[in-house]
């Protein structure tokens, strides 16, 4: 009575671990296709320039605040002003 119960519980987790391995495989592939790393390519380049702009715009800021701390300071007028 031992030896079948066991045999019949390695081949259920044989089978399970056959199924398991089979869908991680399938999902291996999925991600090594190229269509799918050209997409994480794109995502990630279009991240990288959204991040480059704001920081782009961080420094225009930053640079004309500092341009009007410095004219306050040395009491110098501003481009606009004749």
């Amino acid at each position: 009575m031992r030896r079948p119960f066991w045999v019949a519980v390695g081949v259920g987790f044989g089978a399970a671990g056959a199924i398991m391995v089979s869908r991680w495989t399938r999902r291996q592939v999925q991600r090594a296709k190229p269509t799918s790393i050209a997409r994480e390519a794109r995502s990630g380049l279009l991240d990288l320039s959204r991040l480059v702009a704001e920081s782009v715009e961080e420094g225009k800021r930053a640079a004309d605040e500092r341009e009007r701390e410095l004219r306050a300071k040395h009491d110098v007028p501003g481009p606009g002003a004749a």
